[in-house]
């Protein structure tokens, strides 16, 4: 038995565990009224806990007009405006009280000391060999903490493992049994070191994907090279970086060439070559060359903060697997206690009864889950794939339907204009590029891949764009702008046509021709009159198919795509992915979470793959949002799964570790209950000591953890595995349209 190392031990295990946030689920409203909370909780009780600053943080809540907090009471009294949404503001800084309100530790870890564990071994071992006047007092200040732990368990928090411990120190020592007490303390102590250790270890190789930044940087001020901290560099700067210094920042080389290697922000291990007008991102680092970078986003705004922030994030929350596992460890406390004393009753043979009471079960079954998340977290990074936490894990093992956005997952996103339609009843005067310089010049200023596309042709081809005066966007529809002082349309037929209200028939026999070819069309109108359609082509991603094939392959049943494309330039994605099961097209924004909670009750737990602003509502809706590496900020946040590198198969890589993780945690399950149970069934039948109940008990955990944290390290096999098997996919499509013709 060892004592808990996780995130809801109270003041023994005061700071043991703080990446960015203390998971504190176990404030309960005891009473209240319209404007008044009386909660309850024995986190007021841990000496790290700032109360004071606990109640200063509540007090700012907008709508709170008083705080008091009673700590011998165990209780807080929050008085606010009786709104709901002040509530559960409340309600959601308790849930996770940040770091800053916790103190230093006050007393640290006895047992993560590798000194007193000295000391504690040496004297476990001298003990037979000392005067029994002297072990004797050595032993009860030896075993005392550990007894006053297990008492202030029983009076805080219930029967807890802690209360295990002490009983069985205490038992050997009313025994007078001095050998067995320090051997049995010796013996704890040493578990929770190496079980402090492994999940020490566990968290450091996942924050180990973020590269130690450096404090300072090179700036470019009026000519000169300055040093200046990473805090006073602002957007605009030109920040110069040499040959083994890392990035500091998101941005864009201005000047010089350099390798970079991107391992830590992508999970690619082949340096990228960056020159002028490349983007950069911070986390990156030089190997060769040297740079000169406009810094365009910086400090909390950079590429690597975020990832460092959904680190922290994705640390503080278990999954429904892990609180369940929790809740049964605790459950088996009372019981394994229970067994201990109705031993003794039936048979007065204390050794044996405290034989039973050196057993438990908590500290592998809480121990090994977040082990195994985080351990597999990492491996997942070093192959290019974010997961935020044990929820994430868990749910992707479960996923059994993923839907994909088209635009930019499934496919590149990188259109190419293919053909530039005028209206055949259009001004003669207005040409081929006439038309691409009219569409160019009213998405300039919008950042879409399609009005990329168009901007670019128009680039290349060398045109002169006329005067924007104003321009509106609508999202997933189109642009509204004034041009040389005539409001022109650019957008999806459905916009212009349904929406503004222009008559698009003259170009139907056209369109459908090109829609048949697989191309995207864009509709351009001005003052109520069609002037013509811009074709777009957008090519399958190559790994497409490959990734498509492995998902079948790791259990995935079903394969859906949603777009907003005509149903034509859809169906033509099955010429290339015939994997692909259904086929949802010509959908708004809002249409997407509407048809995932319907492919969710119909077929399961559902993952969704996006990258747009318009997919934030699906990704939320989803069992499993995935987003792709240059996805839209508000995607990113939504997405539980980030995808760190533009190659599908990194699907792949979260699938195979969720899987594992899953694996693994089932494995290190059945082998605590299995252990355990066996070592109190020899201990009942009398066949083993107290000291040998105690060692093969923290044995048998030490190397449960151990597992734990070595299947998730083995080395990924995903790409080559799961990207190659084949599978029969059902070849029904299902196309749905808005009768938008």
């Amino acid at each position: 038995m060892t004592p808990e190392a996780t995130t809801e031990c109270p003041a023994p295990a005061c700071g043991a565990q703080r990446p960015g946030a203390r998971a504190t689920l176990d404030f309960t409203v005891v009473h209240e009224l319209p404007r008044r909370l009386r909660l309850r909780s024995s986190r007021l009780l841990d000496p790290c806990l700032d109360v004071t600053y606990l109640e200063a943080l509540l007090s700012a809540v907008d709508g709170v007009t008083s705080v008091r907090g009673n700590i011998r009471a165990q209780s807080l009294v929050v008085e606010y405006d009786g709104d709901p949404r002040c509530r559960a503001e409340v309600m959601s800084l308790l849930a996770s009280i940040p770091v800053e309100a916790y103190l230093p530790d006050i007393h640290g870890d006895d047992a993560s000391d590798p000194v007193r564990l000295a000391v504690r071994g040496a004297l476990a071992l001298a003990t037979p060999f000392l005067a029994r006047g002297i072990a004797g007092p050595l032993a009860w200040i030896n075993g005392a903490p550990v007894i006053v732990q297990g008492l202030e368990s029983l009076l805080m928090r219930g029967i807890k493992v802690e209360t295990l411990d002490g009983s069985v120190v205490a038992f050997s020592l009313l025994r007078k049994d001095y050998v067995t007490a320090n051997m049995i303390v010796s013996l704890l102590h040493l578990a929770h070191f190496m079980e402090h250790r492994l999940e020490h270890n566990a968290t450091t190789l996942l924050k180990s994907l973020l590269r130690p930044q450096a404090d300072e940087a090179w700036v470019l001020r009026d000519g000169l090279e300055v040093k200046t901290t990473l805090a006073e560099i602002a957007a605009g700067d030109h920040v110069i970086c040499g040959a083994g210094e890392q990035i500091p920042v998101d941005g864009v080389v201005m000047d010089g060439e350099a390798s970079l290697n991107t391992s830590s922000i992508s999970g690619e291990s082949v340096p990228a070559h960056a020159a002028p007008g490349d983007a950069v991102l911070s986390g990156s680092v030089v190997e060769e060359g040297r740079l000169v970078v406009e810094a365009r986003e910086v400090g909390s705004s950079t590429h690597l903060a975020r990832i460092g922030r959904y680190l922290e994030t994705s640390l503080r929350y278990k999954s429904k697997a892990q609180r369940r596992t929790t809740e049964l460890a605790d459950r088996l406390a009372p019981a394994t206690l229970a067994l201990g004393l109705g031993l003794f009753l039936l048979t007065r043979d204390i050794r044996r009864s405290a034989s039973v009471l050196t057993v438990d079960y908590s500290c592998a079954l809480k121990l090994a889950s977040p082990v195994t998340v985080r351990t597999n977290m990492y491996a997942a990074g070093k192959e290019g794939v974010l997961l935020k936490g044990a929820q994430a894990l868990e749910a992707f093992a479960d996923v059994e339907t993923i839907v994909f956005d088209k635009t930019g997952t499934l496919t590149t996103g990188d259109l190419n204009i293919t053909d530039v339609a005028p209206a055949p009843d259009v001004a003669p005067d207005l040409d081929e590029n006439g038309l691409l310089a009219l569409a160019a010049a009213a998405e300039e200023h919008y950042s879409h891949p399609v009005a990329r596309a168009v901007v670019a042709e128009a680039n290349a081809r060398g045109l002169q764009l006329p005067a924007l005066s104003q321009v509106d966007f609508i999202v997933a529809h189109g642009v509204a702008a004034f041009v040389e002082g005539k409001e022109v349309l650019v957008g999806s037929r459905h916009f212009v046509a349904e929406d503004e209200g222009v008559d698009c028939s003259a170009m139907d026999v056209l369109a459908a021709e090109l829609r048949g070819q697989g191309k995207s069309l864009l509709y351009v109108a001005s003052e109520k009159r069609l002037l013509g359609v811009i074709a777009l082509r957008d090519s399958v991603r190559d790994e497409a198919a490959e990734t498509l094939d492995g998902l079948k392959a790791a259990g995935i049943r079903r394969i859906v795509v949603l777009t907003g494309d005509h149903r034509q330039s859809a169906a033509s994605l099955l010429d290339h992915l015939p994997q692909i099961d259904e086929v949802h097209a010509e959908l708004k924004p809002e249409d997407k979470a509407d048809i995932i909670r319907t492919l969710r009750d119909e077929y399961g737990s559902l993952a969704f793959v996006g990258d747009g602003v318009n997919d934030a509502p699906a990704l939320v809706t989803a069992d499993v949002g995935v987003s792709m590496p240059d996805a839209a900020d508000l995607a990113r946040e939504s997405a539980a799964v980030v995808l760190l590198r533009e190659d599908l198969r990194c699907l792949l890589v979260a699938r195979e570790t969720a899987r594992r993780a899953e694996a693994t945690m089932k494995t290190c399950f059945g082998a605590t209950l299995g252990l355990n149970s066996t070592i109190i069934l020899l201990a009942v039948a009398g066949a083993i000591p107290p000291v040998v109940s105690a060692a093969l008990h923290n044995v048998g955990t030490i190397g449960i953890l151990s597992f734990a944290a070595a299947s998730s390290m083995r080395g990924f096999q995903s790409n080559k595995t799961l990207g190659t098997t084949g599978a029969t996919p059902t070849e029904t499509v299902d196309v749905h349209t808005h009768d938008l013709d």
